[in-house]
């Protein structure tokens, strides 16, 4: 387990209810953290015997992860391999890779490998767009996302180039499609919209909660999350990652779009309960 202490300082491997392997770290983070020993027996691997040729998966949740081949290949020289192949979590968490998948049921979208051509932009997409890295966006900041034309944008890019989450990803342009409104308490982030996490576990939903986990409150009515994971659905059977995240939101119009995919591994709870999903990857996972 050499190999794996250095790729993951401070990481705990541990098996839930011997069922499910995970590699988790404690980020800081209430919207991440979770202290799987606390809920669920936990069983560690010190001194078990491995068989490298029939690979056990684990589940990472160590935040967002800066060398998964690296992770990869420490779990393989034990016998483990990710719940998702560095093909899966690159095709879950790149919109260039996930956006030919659910071009008809997400924004339209263009990227950019060098600085976004602002002509490109006006005649695909028209202004504002909304502005994000190729992965994520970071704190939701306002700025940072909401672009009305060439000068914002040359503004927006300057903060990119000097933020330690945005400075090395790819940048995405997306049509600025207007969302259900449910608050806008801060004029400095992202005004919160009608927006679902939805967390998928070998395509079967294992947790649908609010995205804005701060704030107010608001909630589906049963009509409205048939709806919502019925788009979700469809999304999660496309991609076919083992374990996805699909973020969905209402449009002004009514209309359920699809807002972006990431890998389950790196995503955070949102209004999602980690107790039940857990639960519930656990219950799929009992022969």
């Amino acid at each position: 387990m050499d190999a794996l202490a250095h790729t993951v300082p401070g990481g705990d491997l541990v098996e839930l209810d011997d069922l499910l392997w995970v590699l988790h770290r404690l980020m800081g983070q209430a919207v991440y953290d979770f202290e799987f020993g606390q809920w669920f027996p936990c069983r560690r691997p010190y001194g078990r015997p491995r068989a490298p040729s029939r690979p056990e998966k684990v589940v990472l949740r160590i935040g967002a992860v800066k060398d998964y081949e690296g992770v990869e290949r420490a779990l393989a020289q034990t016998g483990f391999a990710l719940i998702n192949s560095r093909g899966e979590h690159l095709r879950a968490t790149e919109l260039p890779r996930w956006y030919p998948l659910l071009e008809d049921l997400t924004p339209k979208s263009l990227w950019f490998e060098g600085p976004p051509d602002p002509v490109a932009i006006s005649e695909e997409l028209g202004w504002p767009v909304f502005m994000k890295g190729a992965r994520q966006t970071h704190r939701h900041k306002r700025s940072h996302s909401f672009i009305d034309g060439p000068v914002a944008l040359g503004r927006a890019l300057a903060e990119y180039a000097q933020d330690p989450v945005l400075s090395w990803q790819d940048i995405v342009c997306r049509e600025l499609v207007p969302l259900r409104p449910v608050e806008d308490p801060d004029p400095a982030r992202i005004p919160s919209s009608f927006e679902f996490r939805t967390f998928w576990w070998k395509g079967t939903c294992v947790g649908i909660g609010r995205y804005w986990s701060a704030g107010l409150n608001y909630t589906l009515t049963g009509t409205e999350e048939q709806a919502a994971l019925a788009i979700a659905s469809e999304a999660a059977r496309r991609v076919a990652v083992p374990f996805l995240v699909v973020d969905v939101a209402q449009t002004a119009a009514g209309r359920w779009i699809v807002i972006e995919c990431n890998d389950g591994q790196e995503s955070g709870y949102a209004g999602v309960s980690p107790m039940g999903l857990w639960n519930a990857v656990l219950d799929l996972e009992r022969p």
